[in-house]
């Protein structure tokens, strides 16, 4: 049976949520395998609640880095606009 990796895996989760979403992305997958050898009793089952919080830490970093990107894009979108109409108004002299 090979040791459980909980501890790791909430560790990249909390990093997700705090500073690199990439963690959140690698603690989301590394949790899904960890679960289902745990669930295979391939894994040892003492660290399946850390599991679950880390993925879970995963999940949310994943979402909160899916909506940030989603507001870089309006904003660079709007800014661009923005920056089109004002150019377009402002008077040339004769």
């Amino acid at each position: 049976m090979q040791p459980h990796r909980g501890t790791l895996i909430l560790v990249l989760g909390i990093l997700g949520i705090v500073l690199c979403p990439i963690c959140g992305i690698i603690a989301w997958v590394m949790g899904n395998g960890d679960l289902k050898a745990i669930a295979a009793g391939q894994m040892d089952p003492t660290g399946e609640g850390l599991t679950k919080a880390g993925k879970i830490c995963g999940i949310v970093a994943t979402i909160l880095m899916i909506v940030g990107v989603i507001i870089w894009v309006l904003l660079m979108v709007l800014g661009f606009g923005a920056a089109a109409m004002s150019e377009g108004m402002v008077p040339t002299p004769q």
